[in-house]
């Protein structure tokens, strides 16, 4: 598949190749990559940190809508079929991660430029709903995640969303198809270009 790419690197020579075999804490497939090297340091910071890097698809080579089901911390449910008609932000992110942390101010503000016409979603690969909703409190996050500590979202991104590397930010187009990914936290002008794009189409 030929791929535009965008690469914003804040850790220069990590390697991005990384098995998406398995749910959360699956181990990694190189000795000789770098997230590998993170995932067996055992410093248990417990995620593996991309580096910002951003992989676009072009509109006509997309892959098949993605399928998937994911409970809401307030005991909704949300279906991938919920998101078609407009684009969609599928942010993977839980308490403990520092560059959460770090880009969630980035994410509020693309929710206030964007938020009427693209759907944002959170998705929380760890925390129970009180250490959740005490970040989304503290951060003031306006918009709702799903619970995924078991694993069943992941899953199901498995082939866009590398187990473990958390954050990974997901912006599906209007059909539910997969336009863009990041691995790490948001840069958040690229964000601001690519989202602009996706509602150009």
């Amino acid at each position: 598949m030929n791929l535009l790419r965008r690469t914003v690197t804040r850790r220069q020579g990590l390697s991005l190749s990384i098995a998406a075999a398995g749910l959360m804490l699956a181990g990694c497939s190189s000795e000789n990559d770098a997230l590998a090297d993170q995932a067996n340091a055992g410093d248990n910071k417990g995620y593996i940190a991309g580096d910002g890097s951003v992989t676009e698809w072009k509109k006509e080579e997309r892959e098949a809508p993605v399928e998937f089901t994911g409970d809401l911390f307030d005991g909704g449910t949300l279906s991938a079929s919920d998101l078609r008609g407009k684009p969609a932000m599928l942010n993977f992110w839980y308490a403990g991660c520092a560059p959460c942390r770090a880009e969630a101010p980035h994410l509020i503000e693309l929710h206030d430029k964007f938020g009427k016409d693209i759907a944002f979603w959170g998705v929380n690969v760890r925390d129970e709903a009180g250490t959740a909703e005490a970040f989304e409190r503290n951060f003031k996050i306006p918009y709702k995640s799903m619970k995924d500590a078991s694993g069943k979202v992941l899953l199901a991104l498995s082939k866009t969303v590398p187990a473990q590397a958390v954050p990974t930010t997901l912006l599906l187009d209007k059909e539910g198809r997969v336009a863009a990914r990041v691995l790490g936290e948001i840069d958040s002008s690229i964000m601001k270009t690519m989202m602009q794009d996706l509602l150009s189409e």
